[in-house]
C-alpha cells in the first residue's frame, strides 16, 4: 500500500511540473497559434501523470533501485492503509461535492432557471433558461446554439468529466484544481474561436450575446456552460474575438509544437523515475547456490529385519 501511495505522489509531482509548464507557455501559444492550440496544451498534464506510472527501466543486476523519498509519516509501520484510507475519503468527498453541484444545476435547469449549457456525458444535450426566447434575439439564439453545438462536436463534456475525475483522484494537489479552472477557460476560448471561424462576420453580435448570458451561482462540474462575468474573466473572451484566426501554416506549426511537447514531457516523466529493482532470475543465482539446488540428495531409511522380510514378500 505504501508503494501505491509513493506512485501517486510521484505521478502528482510529474503532473505538477507539467501544469507549471503549461502555465508558462499557454499565453504565448494563444497569441502565436490561436486558442485551440493553447487549449490542447493541457494534454501534457495527463500524459506526464500516466507516463510516471509506467514501470521504469530495470536497474543493472546487483544495483538496487533508489526509492522515492516519502514523508516520515508514510515510512512508519502500517502507515500505508491509513494513508490510503485518507486518500479514498478525500476523493469520495470531492466527487460527492461535484455530484451535489451537478444535481443542483440540473434541478435549476429543470425549473428553467439555468443555462445556456450542455449537460450529459454519454448523450449531451443543450439546456436553456425559460426566458431564452425573450432574452435573446433569433440571431443571438443561433449563436448560442452554435456555441453549445461546438462543445458537443468537440467532445468537451467528456473532457470535463475526466477532468472532474482527475480532480477527485488528486484532491490533495492544489495545482490540479487551479489547472482545472484555467482549462475550462481555455476550453471556452477555443470554442469561441471555433464559432468565429464559421461565423467571422458575427463577432460584435457574439460579444453582445456573451454579455447578456447570466448563470445562477450553482456550478456545473460535468458539462459546458457560458460562464457569467462574475465567475469568469469574460474580458479575455471578448478580447479574443478581436484576434484574427491563425493561418493554416501557423495552426499546423502549433499542432506539431503541442505534439512534440507532449512526447517530450511524457518521456521525461518516465525517464525521471528511479530505476526499478532488478528481477531475480535463475541465471542471477550464484554458482554455489545453483549447485546446491541441483546436488543429489541421499536419504537413509532405517528398517528392522522383520520389516525388510515383509517388504520383500509384498514385492513378490
Amino acid at each position: 500500500m505504501t508503494d501505491l501511495i509513493a506512485d501517486l505522489l510521484r505521478a502528482n509531482l510529474a503532473a505538477s511540473l507539467a501544469i507549471l509548464l503549461v502555465f508558462a507557455v499557454r499565453l504565448p501559444a494563444r497569441r502565436m497559434f490561436g486558442a485551440e492550440i493553447a487549449y490542447r496544451l493541457w494534454l501534457v498534464v495527463p500524459l506526464a501523470f500516466g507516463a510516471s506510472l509506467v514501470p521504469a527501466a530495470e536497474a543493472p543486476a546487483g544495483v538496487p533501485g533508489p526509492s522515492l523519498p516519502l514523508p516520515v509519516a508514510l515510512m512508519q509501520p502500517d502507515a500505508g492503509p491509513g494513508a490510503a484510507l485518507i486518500w479514498a475519503a478525500g476523493a469520495l468527498a470531492i466527487l460527492a461535492l461535484m455530484s451535489l453541484g451537478q444535481w443542483r444545476f440540473l434541478r435549476r435547469a429543470k425549473a428553467g432557471a439555468a443555462g445556456p449549457a450542455v449537460v450529459g456525458v454519454i448523450a449531451p444535450r443543450i439546456v436553456t433558461p425559460a426566458d431564452h426566447e425573450a432574452r435573446f434575439s433569433p440571431e443571438e439564439r443561433a449563436l448560442v446554439r452554435a456555441h453549445e453545438r461546438a462543445h458537443i462536436d468537440r467532445g468537451d463534456p467528456k473532457t470535463n468529466a475526466w477532468v472532474a475525475v482527475f480532480q477527485g483522484l488528486n484532491w490533495f494537489n492544489p495545482l490540479v484544481h487551479i489547472a482545472a479552472y484555467h482549462l475550462r477557460l481555455d476550453q471556452e476560448l477555443a470554442c469561441d474561436a471555433t464559432v468565429m471561424a464559421r461565423r467571422p462576420g458575427d463577432r460584435r453580435l457574439y460579444a453582445q450575446t456573451m454579455l447578456k448570458t447570466q448563470l445562477a451561482a450553482t456550478p456545473l462540474p460535468f458539462g459546458c456552460y457560458w460562464p457569467a462575468p462574475s465567475r469568469h474573466p469574460l474580458e479575455a473572451r471578448v478580447a479574443m474575438l478581436k484576434q484574427a484566426q491563425p493561418s493554416h501554416t501557423r495552426a499546423m506549426a502549433g499542432f506539431w509544437t503541442v505534439a512534440a511537447l507532449s512526447c517530450a514531457t511524457g518521456l521525461g516523466a518516465w525517464a525521471a523515475q528511479p530505476p526499478s529493482p532488478p528481477h531475480v532470475r535463475w541465471l542471477d543465482l550464484p554458482d554455489q547456490a545453483a549447485k546446491r539446488q541441483t546436488r543429489a540428495t541421499v536419504v537413509v531409511i532405517s528398517m528392522t529385519s522383520d520389516q525388510v522380510a515383509a517388504l520383500t514378500r509384498a514385492a513378490r
